[in-house]
């Protein structure tokens, strides 16, 4: 299970529709399944079918979630022309069992958010529950 606020769900789809046709992409912070933050990270791999987290980004993330006593808890990446569901290559990429892989799929007219966990290669969908703050 994953919590989280409707805010940083909102925030999740608008970039994927500002990145559009590029993959977008970002990280989330938290304690295990309580998101507290988003960062929004640019793609390095400027792609419309990969995403690559840029590092610095990811630097700054990490150290701003720790400042305020979180820890980067997962990654957020849109699939614009595909299902929200972990392509191959977001399995192989998957760096950390503990985290949740938000994927928004801008396929359909309406975005689709949903989440995952990723261990040994298992694919795992788990729910997302909507907090109203």
């Amino acid at each position: 299970m994953l919590i989280i606020s409707q805010m940083f769900l909102d925030e999740m789809i608008a970039h994927a529709i500002r990145e559009y046709p590029l993959e977008a992409c970002g990280l989330i912070s938290g304690e295990k399944d309580l998101v507290k933050g988003f960062y929004k990270t640019r793609n390095d791999a400027a792609s419309a079918r990969i995403y690559t987290v840029n590092p610095l980004d990811y630097l700054k993330a990490d150290r701003d979630a720790e400042k305020n006593g979180a820890s980067i808890i997962g990654v957020v990446h849109s699939h614009t022309h595909s299902d929200a569901y972990p392509s191959p290559t977001d399995v192989v990429q998957a760096p950390d069992p503990a985290w949740h892989y938000i994927l928004v799929s801008l396929k359909h007219i309406d975005p689709i958010l949903r989440s995952f966990t990723i261990i040994d290669g298992n694919i795992v969908e788990e729910s997302v529950v909507r907090l109203n703050c």
